[in-house]
């Protein structure tokens, strides 16, 4: 494990930052912590870790009087300055004074992940990492082979949380590598995917909707066309279209007076027949985002 000190005057900072680090599943342990300048600089004298969160104004020491002095002394730790939007300039500043990196308040979950993903790949030799940190290396290899695995599983039941106990990191930050990947969230993806194949299926006049639905990866009747309306402004059933006025006559009911209850369900998956033929078709495979 890579070790880790804090310093920041705000207690809730040092809390949400040690909650934070421990949930990235990184290989990362929070070894102290300090509310202001001296307690710090003690601290990384007797500790020597090898990552340093802290806050830029604090009292005693500012946090960019511990990078000096840590520049001075040539101690061998990266340095991750914490800011606020008032001091965004003096952050940056002070990249070119050593840091690693610097992070603003509010600090936001997946941007802390990304400097603890890029501080792993620095700090932990490739040859030297455990199966469980292979992507918090940064590994391609395993992302790509998960994003393989969804594009032929997208019909089946799957969730983030079953790649992530597989491959042994935690779901928010797989989460923020399969985004990046894909191009989208990993649940937008499955239902692009999914949306798009029952546009096809929808086509054939011999499939039934509970059956595309069944195809598709809904067991849910209703839920499948509640998704499907959402995603393609139209409802599998043609009714948004007849409700748009552009079927004319008795069709913008999608009921035919004196009909049987047969001759009704036919009549209307005519109608979803049609529907579907005015959607985009778009049979293209989505390809994961380079």
């Amino acid at each position: 494990m890579i070790p880790v000190y804090l310093a920041d005057d705000e207690k809730w900072v040092l809390l949400g930052l040690k909650k934070l680090i421990k949930k990235s599943g990184l290989p990362f342990q929070v070894i102290g912590e300090a509310d202001n300048g001296l307690a710090a600089w003690d601290g990384l004298c007797s500790l020597r870790p090898k990552v340093f969160f802290t806050d830029i104004r604090m009292p005693k020491m500012s946090g960019i009087d511990l990078l000096q002095k840590i520049q001075t002394e040539q101690m061998a730790i990266q340095t991750i300055l914490i800011s606020g939007y008032a001091e965004f300039e003096y952050a940056q500043s002070a990249l070119r004074g050593g840091a690693f990196d610097y992070i603003l308040k509010p600090i936001q979950e997946e941007e802390l992940f990304q400097i603890l993903s890029r501080l792993a790949s620095r700090l932990l030799p490739e040859q030297t990492l455990l199966p469980g940190e292979e992507l918090a290396a940064g590994s391609q290899d395993t992302i790509h082979k998960i994003v393989t695995e969804i594009q032929g599983r997208y019909t089946q039941d799957i969730s983030l949380q079953e790649f992530a106990d597989r491959y042994h990191i935690s779901s928010s930050h797989l989460s923020c590598l399969l985004k990046k990947e894909l191009g989208m969230a990993f649940s937008k993806y499955i239902t692009y995917r999914r949306m798009e194949l029952a546009k096809e299926l929808l086509r054939d006049r011999g499939r039934s909707i509970d059956q595309v639905a069944q195809q598709v990866g809904y067991h849910d009747y209703f839920y499948f066309t509640k998704v499907f309306k959402e995603s393609q402004g139209v409802s599998s059933n043609g009714r948004s279209i007849w409700d748009s006025g552009k079927v004319e006559g008795s069709q913008s009911t999608g009921i035919r007076c004196g009909a049987s209850l047969e001759e009704n369900t036919e009549y209307q998956w005519n109608v979803t027949v049609w529907a579907a033929e005015q959607l985009p078709h778009n049979t293209h495979r989505l390809q994961p985002a380079r």
